[in-house]
């Protein structure tokens, strides 16, 4: 027997604990009525007390609540995939029906597999005894005595027990069969979850995005900062203790700003803070200090353009992010070249555009990046604008057009709503 078929007997055997109550109150109360002193003992009493019990199971597996402990017992073993099971109470009504459906065939089917599991063995275990232990006159039991039949009767106790095993393991399969039918998700319910799960994967994207452009570009920042502060130690000492100062103190005071953003997105993971893009600051309030990082950082930075002036604070904070992504890859392709930052409002909306001198690799999924392009065109896109990246007459160009009128940007959790 393997693990898998004794689990499902086990099941069927609770089933019929569970039918326990309904067989002993119709019993009890119906069948006292009709004159009938002790229905275990007259096997039609029996049959119609089992009978009359299902539609009573039925009826009480109507109530909505019934479905959750239904799912739990079948998920831990009937051995049923638990995607394939519905969570929470049933609120349709054909959920409800098709719940009382399943106890019904769990119960009935349980109390057969249980009363076998009660009365077969040890039936069987007098059979196979019976050549050695000879019931006396007084037995219940019409037993051979003599001839061949006593010597076959231990054959006949491995087959009873035999069959109950095949009875229970062909009843078990017919539950693990049924138990999506019956207790599977709806539509609707199928629908709710495909909901539910993407907004996960909505928050696991935003939170990526907002990890990727705060941290990533610090920790890009910091990495050449101390890189060229280590090879002008090796130079002549004035200069080199002069910008070993200037890049530890960009580097403090850019640790400091990031340990901010990233407990705000770490808030969001406990449940306990605000969306993680409110950490950011916004285009005309950040960008100053944007840049001086950048140029710290050996960036050679030139802005150009009209300045945006006031934005929607959703549109102000994800084109910080945006122009913040678009530094953080020309500093982690092209450190030391010339990079040209174009900011333009025009009728339509906010034009971003960040070009460099086009590197021997591209930046992109083949250069071991992409991600922090691929939160660009996500951002972009979440407020109704476009965003574009690639090689443009000698140089790596990101455009980004935002409109001004766009939507907030949902919160973390929302965006596929």
């Amino acid at each position: 027997m393997t693990a898998a078929t004794a689990r499902r007997w086990l099941h069927l055997v609770v089933g019929g604990a569970l039918l326990m109550p309904y067989f002993l109150f119709v019993g009890t109360v119906v069948l006292a009525l009709l004159g009938v002193p002790d229905f275990f003992t007259d096997p039609p009493a029996l049959a119609l007390t089992f009978t009359l019990a299902l539609p009573l199971v039925a009826v009480t597996a109507l109530v909505p609540a019934a479905r959750p402990p239904a799912v739990a017992l079948a998920r831990g073993l009937t051995g049923t995939a638990p995607d394939t099971l519905a969570d929470g109470p049933a609120r349709a009504r054909v959920d409800r029906s098709r719940t009382a459906c399943w106890y019904v065939l769990h119960l009935g089917l349980g109390g057969v597999v249980a009363g076998a599991t009660l009365a077969v063995p040890p039936f069987a275990v007098l059979l196979l005894a019976l050549p050695v232990v000879r019931p006396g006159p007084g037995s219940p039991y019409a037993l051979p005595t003599a001839g061949p039949a006593l010597y076959l009767a231990p054959l006949a106790g491995l087959a009873l027990l035999a069959a109950l095993a095949g009875v229970a393991a062909g009843a078990g399969a017919v539950l693990a069969r049924a138990a999506p039918v019956l207790l599977g998700p709806s539509p609707g319910e199928r629908l709710e979850r495909a909901e539910r799960r993407a907004a996960e994967l909505a928050v696991r994207n935003r939170l990526a995005r907002e990890v990727h452009d705060s941290v990533g570009h610090a920790l890009s920042a910091i990495a050449l900062q101390a890189t060229a502060a280590r090879r002008l130690l090796d130079g002549p000492a004035a200069e080199g203790r002069a910008f070993a100062g200037e890049a530890l103190s960009a580097i403090e005071e850019t640790a400091r700003r990031t340990v901010g953003e990233l407990d705000a997105v770490l808030g969001v993971l406990r449940e306990s803070g605000p969306d993680p893009g409110a950490a950011a600051p916004g285009l005309a309030e950040g960008l100053p200090a944007l840049l001086d990082r950048t140029r710290a950082a050996g960036c050679r930075v030139t802005v150009r353009g009209t300045p945006p002036g006031v934005l929607p604070p959703p549109l102000d904070r994800e084109a910080y992010r945006i122009v913040q992504e678009g530094l953080a890859n020309a500093l982690k392709h092209a450190p030391g070249a010339p990079v040209l930052l174009r900011l333009e409002r025009t009728a339509s909306g906010l034009s971003v555009r960040v070009a460099q001198p086009l590197p021997p690799a591209p930046p992109g999924p083949s250069a071991g990046g992409g991600r922090g392009l691929a939160g660009v065109a996500e951002r972009a896109r979440l407020l109704g604008g476009s965003a574009t990246a690639g090689p443009c007459g000698g140089d790596w160009v990101l455009d980004v057009t935002l409109p001004t009128g766009a939507a907030p940007v949902p919160r973390t959790g929302e965006e596929t709503r």
